[in-house]
């Protein structure tokens, strides 16, 4: 399945079509996206035994051509995690030790902006990070590996957008508040559910700055994998449906450049992973 908020509305996306939960329902489906999200068992259910129809007014290639309708597939979740340093390439560009355990981090909802919305920036400072954003579809706490993927709804695309001058400026460096400026979690297109994904520990991933490649990686190369991230993260903290794990950038941030380079106004960004679709967000001055 892939769920996306869709003007508002949790709505599946199709090749053919689109369905509206709610409309589709009658009511019996939630229409809010963060509710869709910790009940797609039985959206899951309902689709298998009612067979509705898509409305074909609207593909999933009519969306990725205009993300305008799309909102973050996630609104308003209880958490956010971020990883650092989870790439051994990213790190090695950075001059950092790699970590023994995952080295985590928050970013504050407020941040979360849709697939195609503009980054407003408010220095001259900042950098991408295009990110694998695991959902989680149910909580818990002291999850194993084994059955970690049991609680992931599904994968996003995500950038966790950096001010790199706030974020360096104490010791030591300050993360989460320089990566929570509005507009600097850009997510989606939509939530696609594993099944959907033939190889969903090792999928493509890669980000673009007007059309030249910054950042081009596999998560496959991730050091901590997202079953070893919600263990350790629910080994310590509560999880929640809808809360997302940004898992880490790869190599080719700006911050890490001979000479550093960061996003303008002007620029286009653009985020891929394999199968999950893409994100394209215009920079603009804030």
């Amino acid at each position: 399945m892939k769920l996306a908020n869709l003007d508002g509305r949790a709505t599946l996306v199709t090749d053919t079509g689109i369905i509206d939960l709610a409309s589709a329902s009658d009511g019996v489906l939630p229409s809010d996206p963060d509710r869709a999200v910790a009940d797609l068992p039985r959206i899951r259910a309902w689709l298998t035994d009612r067979r509705p129809r898509v409305n074909p007014r609207l593909t999933s290639a009519d969306l990725l051509a205009d993300l305008s309708r799309l909102g973050p597939p996630v609104q308003a979740p209880r958490q956010i995690f971020a990883v650092g340093l989870n790439y051994a390439d990213h790190s090695a560009e950075t001059g950092l030790t790699l970590p023994e355990k995952p080295l985590v981090f928050t970013k504050f909802a407020s941040s979360l902006t849709g697939p195609g919305n503009a980054i407003p920036l408010p220095t001259t400072t900042c950098d991408w990070e295009v990110e694998l954003v695991a959902v989680l579809g149910t909580g818990g706490r002291d999850i194993s590996a084994a059955h970690a993927l049991d609680h992931v709804a599904g994968f996003c695309i995500g950038q966790d957008i950096s001010e790199r001058r706030s974020q360096m400026a104490g010791a030591p460096p300050q993360f989460s508040l320089a990566k929570s400026h509005a507009g600097f979690s850009p997510l989606g297109p939509w939530l696609t559910t594993l099944d959907e994904l033939d190889h969903p520990d090792d999928l493509a991933i890669e980000a673009t700055l007007d059309g030249e490649t910054v950042q081009s990686s596999r998560t496959a190369h991730m050091l901590f994998d997202v079953t070893a991230l919600i263990g350790h993260l629910s080994s310590i903290c509560e999880l929640f449906p809808g809360d997302l794990i940004f898992t880490g950038t790869p190599a080719g941030v700006g911050y890490s450049r001979t000479p550093a380079r960061y996003l303008t106004p002007g620029n286009t960004l653009r985020s891929t992973i394999e199968g999950l679709g893409e994100l394209r967000n215009p920079c603009i001055a804030a």
